[in-house]
């Protein structure tokens, strides 16, 4: 769950991160707050280090049925730190328990932070953090049901997601990468999911104060990419209503198998052009997903409620779960706190996508924690000119090639830009000149 790293000169590549060397079982490693901490075995590993399972120090060996997980990182390479600063001002667990009582909540899904601290081994030093362990993830779950969630089951993570959200905001974060893959149900519970990764996360209120909006070229598209807001797209910070205009994106796609953009997720423009277009139009986008017998209703108002938020607005958490109870309540059902995984109704599992992620900070492998995956590896950019992508000089043959093969293929017309963008105070139909995501 790589953090922002400092961006590397130009052409140069950026700089490998040493993976953590595996420790032994029965290795203690002592937290800031003097509390130790006993190494089980790993059970995930990915760029930064290893996953393992850990209980507090005692004469006990770790055994399969631990209740924490430690990761485990080289101090020299930072991966872990933007997250520690999300668990260390958010995630402590009488903060989360105080919410829960205060808000009349069964569960709240996030994962409990427990200590972190820096240890030392034979002349080495290690970064590590503490969290509660959790089961397998969401995205296991989909393709298992043919990549279809029950409508059910969609509305209820919706509810459980929408929960996470209302909290992690109140805490001045926005998570930003909110997707199956990073929503996993609890170790003991199948009934409780948890939203996992906080390497995105940004605090987007410093002392309840809300930034302002700003482009930043450099930032276009973070995030995955066919999840991602078209606040990310063009570069500017997350905020609140990008958590929920991505849970909206992950919910189509979970009731209908695929989103319009995915057949073209290497082309960013593309995608955020397509997104631009399903704002402007919401019924024609569910129209485009779903059949007029399957459209659910619901969706389309919670879309609609969310792209009527401006940048720095407030969402009421409350009318977007009351959209999706009334949309339990149209098929008869109701929130029994219960999520059934059963494939949904004629479900059949198309060929897996790879996903393709665009994230300037991160250049690790995939990271795995009970088999999680979070991050990919990043893929250097091509050089440009006068804003044109160059491309790299072929050679030229040592003999003519046939007529037929020789002709040159026509320039492709550049990409009309969207006559409407989701704008800093909400949606307009003023025309953005934004080129990428300038301002």
């Amino acid at each position: 769950m790589p953090p922002k790293a400092k961006a590397a000169g130009k052409g140069r590549a950026p700089a490998k991160r040493k993976l953590a060397e595996k420790f032994p079982a029965g290795e203690v490693l002592t937290d800031t707050g003097k509390k130790t901490w006993k190494l089980g075995d790993p059970v995930g590993q990915g760029g930064f280090g290893l996953i393992y399972l850990a209980q507090e120090n005692s004469s006990k060996s770790v055994g399969a049925d631990a209740q924490y997980v430690i990761k485990v990182e080289p101090s020299e390479n930072g991966p872990l730190f933007s997250e520690l600063k999300f668990y260390m001002r958010a995630a402590k667990p009488d903060l989360i328990q105080n919410w829960q009582r205060s808000h009349k909540l069964k569960s709240l899904g996030v994962p409990r932070y427990w200590g972190s601290g820096l240890h030392e081994k034979d002349g080495k030093k290690y970064r590590f953090m503490v969290i509660d362990r959790l089961g397998t993830d969401l995205q296991k779950k989909f393709e298992e049901c043919g990549r279809r969630f029950p409508r059910k089951l969609v509305l209820q993570l919706g509810l459980r997601v929408l929960d996470i959200l209302e909290y992690i905001h109140d805490h001045e974060y926005v998570h930003a990468d909110i997707k199956a893959s990073n929503l996993m149900l609890s170790h003991n519970d199948p009934n409780k999911v948890y939203l996992v990764d906080y390497g995105l996360a940004y605090r987007y209120a410093p002392d309840g104060v809300p930034k302002e909006y700003k482009e930043d070229p450099k930032r276009c598209h973070d995030g995955t990419i066919e999840f991602t807001s078209i606040d990310a797209h063009k570069g500017a910070s997350a905020c609140r209503r990008s958590d929920l205009e991505i849970l909206s994106y992950c919910m189509v796609q979970w009731l209908c198998g695929q989103l319009p953009w995915e057949d073209k997720l290497q082309d960013a423009l593309y995608v955020r052009d397509c997104k631009i277009r399903s704002q402007e139009n919401i019924s024609e986008f569910m129209d485009e997903c779903f059949t007029s017998q399957e459209k659910p209703d619901e969706l389309q108002r919670f879309m609609e409620e969310v792209r009527a938020l401006g940048y720095q607005e407030k969402p009421s958490y409350e009318k977007l779960r009351s959209i999706l109870r009334a949309g339990l309540k149209a098929i008869k059902a109701e929130d029994d706190f219960k999520l059934d995984f059963s494939p949904a109704n004629g479900a059949v599992s198309p060929a897996k996508k790879k996903i393709k992620r665009k994230n300037p900070s991160d250049d690790t492998e995939p990271d795995e924690i009970d088999g999680t995956v979070v991050k990919k590896k990043r893929v250097a950019k091509k050089p440009e000119v006068n804003g044109m992508k160059k491309s790299p000089k072929k050679k030229t043959p040592t003999r003519p090639k046939k007529a037929s093969v020789a002709r040159k293929r026509a320039a492709p017309k550049s990409r009309p830009e969207p006559d409407s963008q989701m704008s800093p105070v909400g949606p307009q139909k003023t025309r953005s000149r934004s080129k990428n995501a300038a301002s």
